[in-house]
This record gives structure tokens, C-alpha cells and sequence, in this order.
């Protein structure tokens, strides 16, 4: 049983000229998304103001050194870690030529002061790299240098098993391979394909690390960054490739003490999502503490074919995040954590389902209309449609909050009130009774 109705109204839909895939989707900036399909087309998404009124526009970018007849695998981008400057973009594709396919990755940055976030100059900078492998997944994630600073990298799998890393030459202002066990040791000797990658940095100078597999493996690792250095690592295997794999700390939220107070919140150990195209999606809880020996299964979840993609957000905005599944069979799941009783583990329960026309093959939560609040991107095999919260909904929430607030203030500021007078009553007698003393000799 459903617990609580789809919380979206779609505001747009996008159809593409060519379908697109699960690695097809990327956000480029604070406010855009990059779609690529098969057939050599990326798409830029935004929304513009045009006559008075905010209105979403889709439009293709010509990135060089992409052949017409090329066929895009994959597509990601980022911002270079500060103090640098810049949108980098990454697009992997197959160059058909006839008697052999041969594989590519471009990486699109332009240096020139004034154009580094220039969408249209950055896609006329490119450096073409020729691979000797076929691509899957292209992912990016920051990493600690030597000295004490940042940098974001490139992460590519392939269908040589191993994970290839390109970093920023800064002297040459270009990206280069360089061998991947630098920075990353727990992406060696991988059991197979890897189909896909997610990492988190979390304190102490250490991050996660969660790989999934062709062949059903799930690769955890927890790593020591200053060394770097594997400090453990897991492995479990499913009987089906592994679609996604995701790393989330899971926020639980107890109960308030009074209805006018602020709900308190404590944020719990480290979560991986794992989902595969046949069994049922599993949460591995606490896992920098538990490794994959505790688990929960996400009921159903393999009732609409193959999950495809996977988000974990608070959509609710009640401090505790929401899991979204995207499947194959044209489903979008909505699971939400229940605690137990004293005692138990609690489970995932799911809230919400909705239907679309196609496939969901990626999903992604940004504010693309810059208002605050985020609208939620969700590519399916026909196009992109754009789905932002109801606005009845969430101004009732912000009202309620509101009132919360006051109430929460007054309250705060009678209670101050009340101590300073109580604290006055106290510090009173003593001076009368020293009045009452000193006129006693004369009475």
C-alpha cells in the first residue's frame, strides 16, 4: 500500500532527435544539464527568461571532434576545485570506420580568462584521446594533492577491467592518463567489468569507494587519502550485472519534544545502495563500520524489469533522505527508511510509485530555474522531462515552518523572560531585610 501521493507536476518535456543511455546525462554548471544521444548529439538544457516569464530552453551544442556518424557512450562534467578556474567537460564515443569501430575520449576546457565557463567556447577547446578500450561509465571525483590542496579527476571504466585516470597537467594545460593505483589502490585487480563507480569523502582524511560489476561483483573499500592506503576492503556478489551503486549517509530524524519545536536531527553512519538489473535492490547500512554484512532489501523494487538508475535525496524536506529507483518497465519508485521499534533495523518502505511513457534510463536533482528550490531531471529513452515540486505544497510547508519558528521564539523569549524575573525575586529580599535592620535601633 502507497503511503503518500507523487509530490511532482511535470513542467517540460524535451523529446531528443536519438535515444540516449544510462551514462547520458550530466549537469554542467549551477544551472544546466548536458544530454547526449547515440547519434552524436549533445543537448544543452536551462531555463531562460523570454518574455517576461522563465520558460525552459533545449538547445544542441556543437562540440568539436565529434564525428557525425560517432556514437556518444557517455558524457560527465565538473568545476575545477577551487583555486582554480573553469568547466570541464568529458564526452566519450565510437567513431565507426567501416572495417573497425575505434573508441575516443574528449575532454572539452578552455583557459582563456573570461571563457572558462563559456559553454560555447569551452566546446571549441578540445584534447582527443584515442583508447584502446571500449568505454562505459565516465565519473569524476575530487582528490587530496600532496600538498594539502584539491583537484578533480576523471574516472573512466572500460571493457579492459580496469579503471583509467586522467588528471590536469597544469604545466601543459591538459589532461593525461596517468596510472590510476597513485590515487586510487582500491581500483586494482578488478573481478571484471566495472559498470559503475561512486566514491565519498568522509572525515578523517578518508574516503569510500564502491564499485559495481558486469559479472555481479560489489567492490567497498575505506581509504586512508593521505597515503593513499586501503585500509579495508569488501566484496559480495549478486547474480546479475550491477546497474548502480550508490553512497549516502542517512539522516534519522527523532521525534520532537514539543510540536512547537524544532525537530532534531543526527545523521547516522554511511549507506551503499546496490541495484542490479534482476534482484532486488539491497541498502548495505553503516558500512564504514559494517563493511556488506547488513543489509535491507527494497520491497518490489524488482517488479518493473531492470532498475536502471538511482538518487538518493530528501524530497520531502523533512531531514531524512528519500531513495528514487528509475526503472526499465517505465517505473519511478519512491522508497523512504521507517525505523523499528527498540531492538530492530527498520526497513524501506515504498512511498510512492509513477508511470512514464519510456523507459528512465537517468535522474538528477538540481535548481535549474534559480529559485531555491530543485526541480528534478529525469531522461528517459524518448527525451528529458523536468519535474519541479507543487508550489500549493511547499508554500503550505514553508508557512508551517514559519509558524513553527515563531512559535519556537516566542516561546524561547517567554522563558528568558520568566528567568529574568525570577532571577530579580531572588536578588530582592536580601536588600530589604538589610533596610529593615538598620532602622531597627531607631525604632
Amino acid at each position: 500500500m502507497l503511503r503518500e501521493a507523487y509530490p511532482f507536476v511535470e513542467d517540460s518535456f524535451s523529446r531528443f532527435p536519438s535515444q540516449s543511455n544510462i551514462y547520458g546525462l550530466c549537469q554542467a554548471g549551477e544551472q544546466e544539464l548536458l544530454a547526449a544521444t547515440l547519434k552524436g548529439k549533445v543537448l544543452c538544457f536551462r531555463y531562460q527568461e523570454l518574455q517576461q516569464k522563465v520558460r525552459p530552453v533545449a538547445k544542441e551544442v556543437q562540440f568539436t571532434y565529434i564525428p557525425v556518424d560517432a556514437e556518444i557512450v557517455s558524457i560527465d562534467a565538473f568545476n575545477k576545485s577551487s583555486p582554480k578556474r573553469g568547466l570541464v567537460v568529458g564526452i566519450t564515443f565510437i567513431k565507426d570506420s567501416g572495417d573497425k569501430a575505434t573508441p575516443f575520449l574528449n575532454i572539452y576546457c578552455d583557459y582563456e580568462p573570461g571563457s572558462e565557463f563559456n559553454l560555447e567556447s569551452i566546446a571549441q577547446s578540445c584534447l582527443n584521446l584515442e583508447l584502446q578500450f571500449t568505454p562505459f561509465q565516465l565519473y569524476h571525483t575530487e582528490v587530496q594533492c600532496a600538498d594539502g590542496s584539491s583537484e578533480t579527476v576523471f574516472l573512466l571504466s572500460g571493457h579492459d577491467q580496469r579503471i583509467h585516470l586522467y588528471k590536469e597537467n597544469a604545466s601543459l594545460h591538459q589532461f593525461e592518463e596517468q596510472p590510476v593505483e597513485r590515487l586510487f589502490p582500491e581500483l586494482q585487480q578488478l573481478p571484471s567489468n566495472v559498470l559503475w563507480l561512486d566514491m565519498l569523502s568522509i572525515a578523517g582524511s578518508r574516503r569510500l569507494s564502491a564499485f559495481g560489476c558486469q559479472n555481479g561483483c560489489v567492490g567497498l573499500a575505506l581509504v586512508n587519502q593521505t597515503g593513499p592506503e586501503v585500509l579495508q576492503s569488501w566484496r559480495v556478489q549478486f547474480d546479475s550485472p550491477i546497474s548502480t551503486v550508490l553512497l549516502f549517509p542517512l539522516i534519522c530524524q527523532t521525534e520532537a519534544t514539543q510540536p512547537s519545536r524544532e525537530k532534531s536531527v543526527k545523521a547516522e553512519g554511511y549507506n551503499l545502495l546496490v541495484t542490479s538489473t534482476i534482484e532486488m535492490a539491497v541498502v548495505y547500512r553503516d558500512v564504514q563500520e559494517r563493511g556488506l554484512t547488513k543489509s535491507t532489501c527494497l520491497s518490489e523494487s524488482d517488479q518493473w524489469d531492470a532498475v536502471l538508475c538511482a538518487l538518493v535525496i530528501d524530497l520531502d524536506f523533512d531531514g531524512q533522505k528519500e531513495v528514487l529507483l528509475g526503472t526499465y518497465g517505465q517505473e519511478l519508485l519512491c522508497y523512504k527508511f521507517q525505523p523499528a521499534e527498540i531492538g530492530g533495523d527498520g526497513q524501506f518502505q515504498l512511498q510512492w510509485r509513477q508511470s512514464f511513457k519510456s523507459p528512465l534510463l537517468s535522474i538528477l536533482y538540481l535548481d535549474l530555474t534559480g529559485d531555491g528550490l530543485r526541480e528534478l531531471a529525469v531522461l528517459t529513452l524518448k527525451g528529458l522531462h523536468i519535474l519541479q515540486h507543487s508550489l500549493t505544497s511547499t508554500a503550505d510547508l514553508v508557512l508551517e515552518r514559519l509558524a513553527q519558528r515563531v512559535s519556537a521564539l516566542t516561546a524561547g523569549s517567554k522563558l528568558e523572560s520568566e528567568a529574568a524575573q525570577h532571577s530579580e525575586e531572588e536578588n530582592d529580599p536580601p536588600a530589604q531585610k538589610q533596610e529593615s535592620t538598620t532602622q531597627m535601633p531607631s525604632n
